[in-house]
């Protein structure tokens, strides 16, 4: 299909409404009809020193305002080089039309999408999954382990296992931990029927639930304190967050990855994971990835600079809670430390906690198995492409989890991150 450079259409409104003429109408409504909604894009796989050149030079020609650079990106990519179809062109352009920020910036960071950045997340995702995992085990070894005998305590592992089911069967985060930590005071003071029928009652409650209301959505598990992705709402969430993280950063991430991509959906499983992965490479607190998290939620509201006010916003709400509870709190927390009943609530929270971050690492796992395709589409990886790549992931984080468990120098989870974004760039890059 023939096409001819865009021309300027004598619209007053804000954004410069531009439209693709082309010489057969009816060739061209055929087109669209085929592959518009198709990713059917043939963009070579270019080093990162070829896009620079490539967009230089378009830079140094980006005389006469948007139409002519769009034009200029249409010559050059659809017409010339032949990378997207002039069908699939149009779509793309309509959609980048209706969305905040300059189109032709836009459409040049389209071209410019590199393979390459996106096949090192892609690698880290399984191992990111698998330090989760790691991590399980690690606070579990703590939470588990009695303050008064220094042995291993059962009740608080049979309550993490109880935790776990019950994340499986989407009861709300909250719940588990409220009825966890009483729970545990009754078996500490030895009301052990007490907690038998307490532990039992919940289950009750989730009967009728599921009777009346039907079975409970993913949604359920956490409290939607982010399903709109404004700065009071992610401000709220990382409060939310802060105030969670019994045990270390990691007990925050069942709740963000609940409420970020199950309840709000302004972001995918696979993002989560990479987000996690740059927190593991920051010389900085883990919980630090909250800031990534903060910043897609930014863009999902209105662009990059309400993704810096959020990311900003998100991390002190994080923050706040522990600098509150340490300065502000300080006299009072020897009280609680010296509280028999707090005491037990906290460590029977704590052990609860485990349980839900093993069921959370075990749905990080599930998702750095899933392959993404370009158009959103999600393949659980059966055959061809879809199948070798989940095979891999699955043997990367195989090989990463035995390396965790085999080397534990403190910067093991560091060089995993770093040979995995290597190794991507062989494992994950299709011709």
């Amino acid at each position: 299909m023939d096409s001819t450079p865009i021309q300027p259409d004598q619209s007053t409104s804000e954004k410069e409404d531009v439209k693709i003429m082309t010489n057969d109408e009816s060739t061209a409504t055929d087109a669209l009809q085929v592959d518009e909604f198709e990713d059917n894009s043939k963009i070579p796989r270019l080093s990162y020193l070829r896009i620079y050149l490539t967009f230089v030079n378009h830079g140094a020609r980006a005389w006469g305002g948007p139409v002519a650079q769009i034009a200029n990106l249409q010559e050059a990519f659809v017409i010339q080089q032949k990378w997207i179809t002039p069908a699939r062109f149009n779509r793309v352009f309509g959609v980048y039309q209706i969305l905040p920020g300059p189109e032709a910036t836009e459409l040049a960071m389209f071209f410019g999408y590199n393979v390459y950045f996106n096949a090192s997340f892609r690698a880290l995702q399984p191992i990111v999954a698998a330090m989760v995992l790691r991590a399980v085990h690690k606070i579990g070894t703590h939470a588990f382990v009695s303050h008064k005998t220094k042995k291993l305590n059962w009740f608080l592992v049979s309550l993490a296992i109880m935790s776990a089911f019950q994340s499986a069967l989407r009861i709300n985060f909250f719940i588990s931990l409220g009825i966890g930590g009483i729970a545990y005071v009754l078996i500490d003071r030895r009301l052990y029927w007490a907690a038998v029928i307490l532990l039992a009652l919940q289950y009750v409650g989730f009967g009728l639930v599921v009777k009346y209301k039907g079975w409970p959505s993913p949604s359920s598990l956490g409290v939607g304190a982010a399903k709109v992705t404004d700065p009071g709402h992610i401000f709220g969430l990382g409060l939310l967050a802060g105030s969670l993280s019994f045990g270390g950063a990691y007990t925050t991430i069942p709740f963000l990855k609940t409420e970020a991509v199950e309840i709000g959906k302004w972001l995918t499983k696979q993002a989560f994971l990479d987000a996690i992965a740059i927190g593991n490479v920051l010389p900085s607190p883990l919980v630090m990835f909250s800031t990534f998290l903060g910043f897609q939620s930014g863009i999902n509201f209105g662009g990059v600079g309400w993704a810096f006010v959020n990311a900003v916003l998100i991390t002190l709400g994080i923050f706040l809670p522990c600098f509150l509870f340490t300065i502000l709190g300080h006299h009072q927390l020897e009280r609680v430390v010296r509280n028999k009943a707090l005491a037990a609530f906290f460590d029977g929270i704590t052990g609860t906690v485990v349980g839900i971050i093993a069921i959370t690492a075990l749905d990080l796992l599930k998702g750095s198995l899933t392959f993404v395709r370009p158009d959103g589409e999600v393949n659980t990886g059966t055959n061809g492409v879809e199948g070798s790549q989940s095979a891999i992931a699955a043997v990367l984080y195989v090989l990463s989890l035995a390396a965790l468990y085999s080397f534990r120098h403190k910067y093991t989870s560091l060089l995993l991150v770093i040979l995995g974004a290597i190794g991507g760039q062989f494992l994950f890059v299709n011709e």
